[in-house]
């Protein structure tokens, strides 16, 4: 028989042994996950206060918990949120209204008022990991022991969206929505691909106009962003071929010369007081038609093949830079291939989109095809 004293000597070591042998609570629940950049960041604990370089982005984070707004503490507005949306954020969650500003225009970055809030977190986009600013911010940040984690939705949008979208649900604790929204998304783009694959039609050329007014011509997207819905959709993108980078400009002349079978415009509310392409979100019919009908009669744009053979599309230009635009794409299809993809309906991927994956609706008008 053992002495109470052996058994508490044997109870003391087997308890030692256990701290040893068993990591604690914090370690258990450390998240690790690699950024769009390759970069590894760790984490304690899921994030709760978090910081977003790009406001818009709480549209991402909303498909993938119930409240977003609880866990975002400052966000950047030089891209922010359109008006439509935001109400819509506002009147769901009034907390939105505590959220601090922590810089605006030229994509800078208060480091002082982000450091002051205390995150968890920040989230920063590719186009932020490319500007040579960004190390700074990166080293102070660092210093504070605030990590930042890189995601993509805009540049390479095809090849990051899901990638961001995972990195996204693993620093917040939430998979069971993001895996869903993946399967969603990519089963809408497999039979895209698939059709596109055993079909082979030919791609037609494509010219997108972006940020469209009928007095300026013609920004357009040579890489990334729209150029990656361009061919996704079976189209060629007549800009990769004119300009430099993701955006550039093409004159009218060079516009004219290029012939293209299809003209695309993008447009939103922020053009209207500049007299340009006004659809969106918030936006009824009548004004976004009458808008593309001012923008295709502008001088030399009414003169080309594809204004005068009906194969000009408008669209909102903030289909970018989220998930969603696997709905703009599924319509660029069937305007391009209509005898292949006759069968989508985008406008019903759009409500599913919105019913299933976010906590609040918008409604408006998301394209116009010619008249």
């Amino acid at each position: 028989m053992l002495s109470r004293l052996a058994i508490r000597r044997w109870t003391r070591t087997i308890a030692v042994w256990a701290c040893l042998l068993i990591p604690p609570v914090a370690a258990m629940a450390e998240i690790a996950v690699v950024d769009i950049t390759g970069r590894e960041i760790r984490l304690a604990a899921p994030a709760t206060r978090i910081v977003l370089g790009d406001a818009r982005h709480v549209v991402v984070l909303d498909m993938i918990v119930d409240d977003p707004i609880a866990r975002i503490v400052g966000w950047r507005q030089d891209k922010a949120l359109d008006p439509a949306r935001l109400a819509a954020f506002q009147e769901r969650f009034p907390s939105i209204a505590d959220i601090v500003s922590v810089g605006a225009g030229n994509r800078r970055l208060s480091v002082e008022s982000t450091i002051a809030l205390e995150p968890d977190l920040v989230v920063l986009s590719l186009i932020d990991a490319r500007d040579p600013n960004t190390e700074y911010l990166l080293g102070q940040l660092d210093a504070a022991g605030i990590p930042v984690v890189f995601v993509d939705f805009f540049s390479h949008p095809l090849e990051n969206t899901t990638k961001s979208i995972g990195i996204l649900s693993r620093v917040m604790g939430s998979t069971d929505k993001s895996t869903e929204l993946i399967a969603f998304y990519d089963a809408h783009l497999a039979k895209i691909q698939e059709r596109l694959a055993k079909l082979d039609p030919p791609r037609p050329s494509v010219f997108v106009q972006v940020h469209a007014t009928p007095d300026q011509c013609c920004a357009t997207v040579g890489g990334g962003v729209f150029h990656d819905f361009v061919t996704a959709a079976g189209g060629r993108n007549l800009g990769a071929e004119t300009v430099p980078g993701i955006m550039g400009n093409v004159g009218l002349e060079n516009l004219i010369a290029l012939d293209p079978d299809f003209f695309l415009a993008s447009g939103g509310q922020h053009l209207r007081a500049r007299g340009g392409l006004v659809l969106g979100a918030g936006v009824d019919s009548h004004e976004a038609r009458d808008s593309f009908a001012t923008l295709l009669a502008a001088p030399g744009v009414k003169d080309l093949r594809a204004v005068e053979d009906g194969n000009a599309m408008a669209f909102w230009h903030l289909f970018n830079d989220s998930p969603m635009h696997i709905v703009l794409i599924e319509h660029l299809v069937r305007t391009f291939h209509p005898e292949v993809f006759s069968d989508l309906d985008p406008a019903a991927t759009l409500r599913e989109m919105q019913r299933r994956f976010s906590s609040v609706s918008v409604s408006g008008t998301w394209w116009i095809d010619a008249p």
